[in-house]
């Protein structure tokens, strides 16, 4: 014989759980059921995950952006394709090469981002070593030096040598990266220290425009 009490339960249950909503759209209405639980807390962790990932991701912090993970597959991908050339010699020559080769000057910043930025700040604006925007340098009186103090370091290992730690090819492309840098500043990095040289020496590219338009103006 059946319980009246657990059949009055069963159809209370059962109205509860059929009871629609107020709203209506096109003579259309909803069930109101509430969200599963699992939902819900799946929400909850989203909440509490968010503010850490954004802060490990999105504060400025070199290396873990998008875009900086996207440089740094990128430079990757040209390093591999820079080292089937072979080694390259390291002179004033083939620095003064690749300061114009964009594409070249993106592996040294990568370089430059992995190595040289807890001295000398992001951009090279200069934090404990110079700064390397302004037109003032400390060891360096032609572009051919930059290679010289990576190499072999300066001021009594202040600037640490690198020629064991970096290949040939990334010290150029560092090398190269860093000479572009020259003149870029705003005046916010850190004050000049050294001693204003002369210009670098033109790329190839821009000597020859240069070569052009003396030619069409004789």
């Amino acid at each position: 014989m059946n319980d009246p009490n657990q059949e009055s339960s069963d159809s209370n249950d059962a109205a509860s759980a059929d009871k629609l909503t107020d709203e209506s759209f096109d003579g259309i209405q909803q069930f109101d059921h509430p969200l599963p639980k699992w939902w819900m807390w799946l929400f909850v962790g989203c909440l509490i995950f968010a503010p850490p990932y954004f802060w490990y991701y999105h504060n400025g912090t070199e290396g873990r952006s998008l875009a900086d993970q996207h440089d740094q597959q990128l430079a990757e991908n040209l390093k591999l394709q820079f080292s089937q050339m072979g080694e390259l010699k390291a002179d004033r020559e083939t620095l003064v090469r690749f300061l114009n080769e964009d594409s070249w000057l993106r592996v040294g910043r990568s370089v430059f981002k992995t190595n040289c930025v807890s001295c000398h700040g992001r951009d090279g604006v200069g934090q404990v070593g110079p700064n390397l925007q302004d037109d003032h340098y400390k060891n360096i009186t032609d572009i051919a030096d930059i290679l010289r103090v990576l190499q072999n370091g300066a001021n009594g290992g202040a600037m640490p040598a690198w020629k064991s730690k970096l290949s040939t090819n990334e010290i150029i492309l560092v090398s190269a990266y860093v000479a572009s840098l020259r003149g870029t500043g705003d005046g916010s990095g850190k004050q000049a220290e050294g001693r204003e040289i002369p210009p670098w020496p033109l790329a190839p590219s821009e000597a020859s425009q240069g070569g052009e338009e003396t030619g069409t103006q004789g």
